[in-house]
């Protein structure tokens, strides 16, 4: 079934690009929301936590592009839907925390 190929590629996407920001502010030891934090998606996680919910993205993201069907760089389909849903996750993202750290104020 090629098409939960493309829903894997499509959901890699999003946990790849989810990862970036819980590991540049766990990285740079700065908290940040995450799926822990009280209330969840809004409170502030500690670096540590941001940090660990960074690599459990990337390692799903992986798992996700690496393991399920053959996912090929050099097709414009297998690429365009990745980047598909990395795209989706940061227009969410930005909306979402952009509530929280100013940048909707725009």
């Amino acid at each position: 079934m090629p098409w939960l190929h493309y829903v894997s590629y499509f959901f890699g996407g999003i946990f790849l690009t989810n990862s970036v920001p819980h590991l540049v502010c766990g990285l740079a030891g700065r908290p940040f929301q995450s799926p822990f934090a009280k209330p969840s998606g809004k409170g502030l996680s500690s670096s540590t936590v941001n940090v660990l919910w960074g690599w459990f993205n990337v390692c799903v993201g992986y798992f996700l592009i690496a393991h399920i069907g053959n996912f090929d760089l050099h097709s414009f389909l297998d690429v365009g839907i990745f980047i598909f849903g990395g795209l989706l996750i940061s227009l969410f993202a930005a909306r979402h925390f952009g509530q929280f750290h100013g940048g909707n104020s725009q």
